[in-house]
């Protein structure tokens, strides 16, 4: 029996990488975005849409015979509050109502670290549920991701499990990566754990590899069935070599949400000046 997976967000950044990796023989991928997106390769099962995730219609026909959507689109970096609200928040309501009108039980949402950003390391691993700390309107919105999936989950009887990404990037990007990255081949496995676990009900977990420098833990993750295979370690001498290390008490290694806390990603302030 072929599956059938919605993906929103596919010509983004991690549904770009996603896109090769969720391929199966029984499976066909429906590849929704706003922007244009790689014509279908020779042998490759994809379905391309080109709408937008805020567009109540269009996403009801998307849902359409689907047997789970894994809804990464919206907005990935900080961005005034009115487009926060209206792709990140409205879209993902809009997102879950066009699967529960469908009859589709399961839906992945992406979350992210920065729904608790201004939560600080301690010795122990952050850990599964923390309460929400957001550090951006950004943040915020994953915060409502979350909430938004609780309530499908509880009143319709939708199967949501909300991945807190830390960094999905081919390779880390700076030091504080070390820590929360998430390699491509380990989040496909996170999202294929997530899709064949029966009945998991509602549940959050941090989406990262299992790095020697991992400050969040694993545990919901591994309880659904994901086993990580990558470490962002085999980096860290490079990577340490070309940027040094952040200071000791600086926000890189003292917040979950790195150098979101500061200053410099208050979009308030930003919008108040102009």
């Amino acid at each position: 029996m072929t599956e059938r997976i919605l993906i929103t967000g596919a010509a983004g950044g991690v549904g770009t990488l996603m896109r090769p990796r969720l391929a199966a023989p029984d499976r066909v991928l429906r590849l929704l975005d706003i922007g244009e997106q790689p014509a279908a390769a020779e042998g490759e099962r994809v379905e391309l849409v080109t709408a937008s995730v805020t567009d109540q219609a269009a996403m009801d026909a998307a849902c359409a015979g689907v047997d789970a959507v894994i809804h990464l689109g919206g907005h990935s970096l900080e961005q005034p509050w009115k487009d926060i609200l209206t792709v990140n928040i409205d879209g993902t309501h809009t997102v879950l109502e066009a699967a529960r009108r469908n009859g589709v039980k399961r839906v992945l949402l992406a979350s992210s670290n920065h729904a608790a950003g201004f939560i600080r390391r301690g010795a122990e691993d952050t850990p599964d549920y923390a309460f929400p700390r957001p550090d951006t309107y950004y943040g915020v919105s994953k915060v409502a991701v979350e909430a938004l999936g609780a309530l499908y989950a509880d009143r319709y009887g939708l199967d949501v499990i909300a991945m807190r990404i830390g960094s999905c990037f081919e390779k880390p990007r700076d030091v504080r990566m070390l820590s929360t990255w998430l390699s491509p081949a380990d989040c496909a496995r996170m999202l294929e754990a997530c899709l064949a676990t029966p009945s998991p009900g509602y549940r959050v977990i941090w989406g990262v590899s299992d790095n020697t420098r991992r400050w969040v833990s694993l545990d919901e993750a591994k309880a659904l069935g994901y086993q990580s295979e990558d470490d962002s370690e085999r980096y860290a001498e490079a990577v340490i070599a070309e940027q040094g290390m952040p200071a000791a008490d600086g926000p890189e290694l003292n917040y979950v949400g790195g150098v979101w806390v500061t200053s410099a990603w208050d979009t308030a302030v930003k919008e108040t000046v102009k």
